[in-house]
């Protein structure tokens, strides 16, 4: 009987260093230490349970899930936050006025992400664009040969902040569209990844492009958009240009004028 006892107390005294040492898991871990790092901090450690089921010296910085030596209560102690923004603002208006330019909007972090959250996404966005007034209100930029294309997305946004108040709001609602077949364009093209130029990668030899003619890249005495091929017959070659990217230009051919556009919308564009 007394070697029975001796090895039940034996036992029940291992347990109870167990216990204390893991703290019944419930007082060790990240919670226990009071710690949750950010980055990899080789002093941000607890004692316990790990994640991957060993036992001892654990971590609780955010570089231990890569490393697959978090604390097993990590996930609970130092839950991941994901990058949240805002809403885009307004679009500006283009950097300089009669020429292409940029224009660009911007959206702001309201929480930064810890532990591992999802990262921010962009916070700025730029597009071309053309503007046809100088800061005295005269007309200009009219005067460019080429066809000055941008993506039909531009169009929403020039709608709500019409750049020529000579435009009334009926005039407003005039408007055109011409069909062309493209001939050729620069290798440039294809190559642009930038988010607000990815739209000329759809750019290609032989295929049929819709461009929109609206305010204000309508002239306001002629009615028609600069490099819009008005009485071109369908054999002469007419030159075009990207806003955004001065290297993605090529030529086209005109098919016909239209009143409204119907090309699928990776193959419309409008006159800026």
């Amino acid at each position: 009987m007394g070697g029975a006892a001796l090895a039940g107390a034996l036992w029940l005294g291992l347990l109870w260093r167990l216990w204390a040492e893991t703290g019944a898991e419930t007082g060790a871990g990240c919670s226990a230490a009071g710690k949750c790092c950010e980055g990899r901090d080789a002093a941000c450690v607890g004692r316990g349970w790990r994640a991957d089921g060993g036992y001892g010296t654990c971590f609780c910085d955010e570089g231990c899930r890569r490393a697959g030596d978090c604390c097993h209560d990590h996930g609970q102690a130092c839950p991941a936050l994901p990058c949240v923004v805002g809403e885009w603002s307004h679009w500006s208006g283009c950097a300089e006025q009669c020429k292409p330019d940029l224009r660009m909007r911007r959206r702001y972090v309201q929480q930064e992400p810890k532990n591992s959250g999802e990262p921010c996404p962009a916070l700025e966005e730029k597009a071309g664009c053309i503007e046809y007034l100088t800061h005295q209100g005269k007309d200009c930029g009219h005067e460019h040969v080429p066809a000055f294309i941008t993506t039909s997305e531009y169009s929403k946004e020039r709608k709500q902040r019409t750049a020529s108040p000579l435009w009334s709001s009926e005039k407003e609602e005039v408007g055109y569209c011409v069909e062309f077949k493209t001939e050729s364009l620069s290798h440039h093209c294809a190559l642009e990844n930038r988010p607000y130029a990815r739209w000329m990668q759809y750019l290609r030899e032989g295929h049929t492009v819709c461009v929109a003619c609206q305010p204000p890249a309508m002239h306001i005495d002629t009615h028609r958009c600069s490099g819009d091929g008005h009485n071109a017959d369908g054999g002469k070659i007419l030159h075009w240009e990207a806003v955004g990217n001065p290297q993605c230009q090529g030529t086209w051919k005109k098919v016909q004028q239209l009143e409204e556009c119907s090309c699928p919308s990776v193959h419309s564009f409008i006159f800026t």
